[in-house]
């Protein structure tokens, strides 16, 4: 009696087994194929961004405050007059810090330094060189991290995705072919995270004089996509 109910047992817990694991795609019975795919769309950049920093000194805190709100305060006037929209433009970074100088074991304030730095988003590429020229002009410390983007960057990573999956499919069946055999359906898609391209940067100091609009060159942009593609075999 109880080697009978044993064994009915164990039939139960094999029949269960195996539902379960004909029921999940995840571990097909029938053989699979595993491929990758790739795909690498070339943009032309539509838009950039830039970081421009304002830098005050003063042996009084609030005096370095005052100084740096009015330098930012004019070179955020001559954004507006090149043409930057308020809503381009968004403070990235502001801090206010002591500097000392160190001589024979001892510390001595030198200057309170006060610094503002806000990030410019340009829409328009042939007017970059003269918008980071009249931040210089209006009094900007530095200029710097320029880097280049895409408005409907969304949009090209889906389609560099979509190209990914029809690349890892057809390497799939060209897999399965060859081994005389074709793809009954796909079980899996694991995207796999692309790395991030270089982006072109460059850096000026301000205080150009007159002349010459600063030459800005943007490469293409590579949007990369990468899967992993498992379709069963019939």
């Amino acid at each position: 009696m109880i080697k009978n109910t044993f064994l009915t047992i164990a039939a139960i817990c094999l029949a269960t087994a195996t539902h379960a694991f004909a029921q999940d795609p995840a571990l097909p019975v029938s053989p699979v194929v595993v491929t990758i795919g790739q795909a690498t769309i070339m943009a032309a950049p539509d838009r950039a961004f830039v970081t421009i920093a304002a830098e005050s000194r003063s042996k009084i805190s609030a005096d370095a405050q005052r100084m740096n709100a009015e330098a930012m305060t004019a070179v955020m006037a001559k954004l507006q007059q090149a043409g930057v929209p308020k809503d381009a433009i968004r403070t990235v970074s502001y801090d206010l810090q002591p500097e000392f100088d160190y001589a024979n074991g001892r510390q001595t304030l030198r200057d309170y330094v006060a610094r503002n730095a806000i990030e410019v988003r340009l829409d328009d590429m042939t007017r970059v060189g003269a918008v980071l020229d009249a931040a210089g002009s209006g009094g900007a410390t530095s200029i710097g991290g320029i880097r280049f983007d895409l408005k409907t960057r969304d949009a090209v990573e889906r389609e560099a995705l979509k190209q990914a999956v029809a690349d890892a499919r057809a390497r799939a069946e060209a897999a399965a072919s060859g081994a005389g055999r074709s793809i009954d359906r796909v079980v899996r898609i694991q995207e796999e995270g692309a790395p991030e391209m270089p982006r072109p940067m460059m850096r000026m100091t301000a205080g150009a004089g007159a002349g010459p609009v600063t030459p800005i060159e943007a490469s293409t942009i590579e949007i990369r996509a990468r899967v992993t593609l498992t379709a069963v075999l019939k």
